[in-house]
């Protein structure tokens, strides 16, 4: 005969095991959110940038698998795949808890890089290079990495900014350099607050996640070490 603890322990884990599911589902929905947000400049953003989004959304495919392990498992109180389920949060986890630290550990990396990637990019200014400048002037509403005087003839630009950098479809009064036609803040600037935007929202899911997992592994633990003591008096 089950006990009563066995009972409210097993149920409560397939409760949880169903918000689990429903959060798996939100980490891959933060993930891809993050991802096409900054992805939409990828030509200027390493791919080490890319990866903590691309790693919760494939953490959060799992994590809604393996909710439907835990379920299984509670449901039919099966000790082994309890053990497995929990073993299966605990790696999570520590991926998780891997990627945080790395991101935080690099971040100032990740801000030069970017910006040297910026420079790169516009020292080779190749045709590819030229559409994706021209895409973030827009999308950011900026010019240059620092300001539009990085396409002064100093800098190898004869012909000044390009028309993307005008904030109107207006590029010979633009050239002018009138403050109040052109964009005057740099892209770098604008870039990097929407990549540490991107991963604050990645920081803050992964903690709450964390949570719930620690929550997880306790409970299936818990069932599991239940189970086991029910199977060895029986």
């Amino acid at each position: 005969m089950e006990s009563c603890g066995m009972n409210i322990i097993k149920y409560i884990l397939f409760i949880f095991n169903l918000v689990f599911a429903i959060s798996g589902i939100g980490i891959i929905a933060a993930g891809a959110c993050v991802l096409a947000d900054v992805g939409e400049f990828n030509h200027f953003v390493e791919g080490r940038i890319m990866a903590p989004p691309i790693v919760l959304i494939v953490a959060g495919a799992i994590v809604f698998i393996i909710a439907f392990l835990g379920c299984y498992g509670a449901i039919k109180e099966h000790y082994h795949m309890l053990i497995a389920f929990a073993a299966a949060l605990l790696i999570i986890f520590v991926i998780e808890l891997a990627v945080g630290i790395a991101a935080a550990v690099f971040k100032n990396d990740f801000s030069m890089a970017m910006k040297d990637t910026l420079k790169e990019s516009m020292k080779n200014y190749s045709e590819a290079d030229r559409m994706a400048w021209d895409n973030i002037h827009k999308k950011l509403e900026c010019c240059g990495v620092d300001g539009p005087n990085d396409w002064s003839p100093a800098n190898g630009f004869t012909s000044g900014f390009p028309s993307s950098c005008c904030k109107q479809d207006m590029n010979m009064i633009c050239q002018i350099n009138n403050e109040a036609l052109v964009y005057q803040e740099g892209c770098f600037n604008k870039l990097e607050m929407r990549v540490h935007k991107g991963a604050t929202v990645l920081i803050g899911v992964g903690i709450g996640i964390a949570f719930v997992e620690i929550a997880g592994i306790i409970l299936a633990c818990c069932l599991a070490a239940i189970i086991k003591r029910e199977t060895d008096h029986k």
